[in-house]
């Protein structure tokens, strides 16, 4: 049995060696070693099925994540599998097939509207925190809204589900759900959308990188959440829409809060609230425990309130007397404050008018001219201060201290000024 395989593949490979083929990869999977095993399968539904192996160093060359469903071109050899006995192509090298125009095209499709700011993070508005319902828009028979609906109802029961449909793939797909979103947008039903669909290669997913689906979710009133294809799928659709989610399942997640953790808010709350009322009936009771203590009984309130008031009988009553002693006092201090000023005024009195006296008579001409000095004065009377106005034998009157006599100028000589 070996030999036989052996000779077949060895048959194989001298009659075809390299080959080319084309088809739909099928069970992909990807093995610890890194070696990549999958089928593909004729793209126009065909039951022609080849197992292929890629192995660890031809897959490290990809330039991309391959996946199911997608349109890929193989080159490699034929061989038998001996441990099944089956046909089975070694793959040596893969690249997708069709999708060279249309990734250009998604390019420049995406650098136009970027620069038009469709993509900003500024536009991407915020999810409600605790949303009461949700729109899904896709397609009735994708797998997509079962992995919604299915999340949703394990993760937040109490979430009311709004389904939108439309189709997600084809030449109808864009428009349907541009009309989708506008009727969500319209009703005004939920708080946010889900915009899903599953994995798919590039021409499956091209709807969502249409200019007018883009735009729509753009201009959507509702926060919307994109979660097409696979995690490593990116479309225009993800790039405008408000949060982007790596598979539909996600967006479920992502979009609201499992209903465990809004008990677990609940009750933290109801606990805080708890805690604050009793707190507040704490201080209220020792609030109302001051106010009794102040207040006391009736009988205690009108003793304080007769105590007071013969108190201020009794200041009243004394009121006058103690005016009237206030008023002597302050009379016998005015009149001490009085006879002591009149005993110091009759004390210095006399020295004040010894002091007068003695510059009276330091100052009285009579004591000058006893020192030896003579008054000068016209025989009109007037004293002669200055030698000015003076002439020789005008006639003067001198003065002494014992007596006085007339004289007649013989030379006039003035002083020189002093410097």
């Amino acid at each position: 049995m070996a030999a036989l395989l052996l000779a077949t593949s060895d048959a194989l490979a001298a009659r075809f060696g390299a080959v080319a083929v084309r088809g739909e990869i099928s069970g992909l999977t990807r093995a610890a070693s890194g070696h990549l095993y999958f089928s593909l399968k004729d793209a126009d539904g065909a039951p022609a099925l080849l197992r292929c192996a890629m192995f660890r160093r031809a897959a490290s060359l990809l330039d991309f994540p391959p996946g199911d469903g997608q349109q890929v071109e193989l080159r490699g050899r034929l061989g038998v599998y001996e441990a099944r006995g089956e046909l089975q192509m070694v793959v040596e090298a893969m690249r997708r097939v069709g999708e060279g125009a249309l990734y250009e095209e998604f390019l420049r499709r995406r650098a136009r509207l970027a620069a038009e700011g469709l993509f900003d993070a500024e536009r991407k508005r915020p999810l409600p925190a605790r949303p009461a319902a949700l729109g899904v828009v896709t397609s009735l028979a994708a797998a997509a809204l079962r992995d919604v609906i299915t999340a949703l109802q394990r993760r937040a029961p109490q979430v009311r589900v709004v389904i939108y449909p439309a189709a997600v793939q084809g030449a109808d797909a864009p428009a349907q759900l541009v009309q989708s979103l506008a009727v969500a947008g319209r009703r005004a039903e939920v708080d946010a959308l889900l915009l899903v669909r599953g994995g798919g290669s590039l021409e499956d997913l091209w709807a969502f990188n249409d200019e007018r689906l883009v735009r729509a979710i753009a201009a959507c009133p509702l926060p919307v959440v994109c979660g097409v294809g696979h995690e490593t799928d990116v479309t225009l659709a993800d790039l405008v829409a408000d949060l982007r989610a790596p598979t539909p399942t996600a967006a479920a997640e992502l979009s609201a809060p499992p209903l465990a953790e809004l008990r677990q808010q609940v009750d933290t709350r109801a606990e805080r609230a708890a805690r604050a009322a009793e707190r507040l009936l704490q201080r209220q009771g020792q609030r109302l425990d001051t106010l009794a203590a102040r207040l006391g009984t009736p009988a205690r309130a009108l003793a304080a309130q007769q105590q007071a008031l013969q108190s201020r009988a009794q200041r009243l009553a004394r009121a006058p007397l103690i005016t009237l002693q206030q008023r002597q006092q302050r009379l016998q201090h005015q009149a001490s404050r009085a006879v002591q000023a009149l005993h110091e005024r009759l004390r210095t009195e006399p020295l004040r008018l010894a002091t007068a006296e003695a510059r009276l008579q330091a100052h009285d001409p009579a004591r000058v001219l006893k020192r030896g000095y003579a008054w000068v004065q016209s025989l009109d009377g007037r004293p002669v201060v200055s030698v000015a106005g003076l002439r020789a034998g005008q006639a003067v009157k001198a003065i002494w201290a014992d007596g006085s006599a007339d004289a007649e100028l013989l030379r006039i000589e003035a002083l020189p000024p002093s410097r």
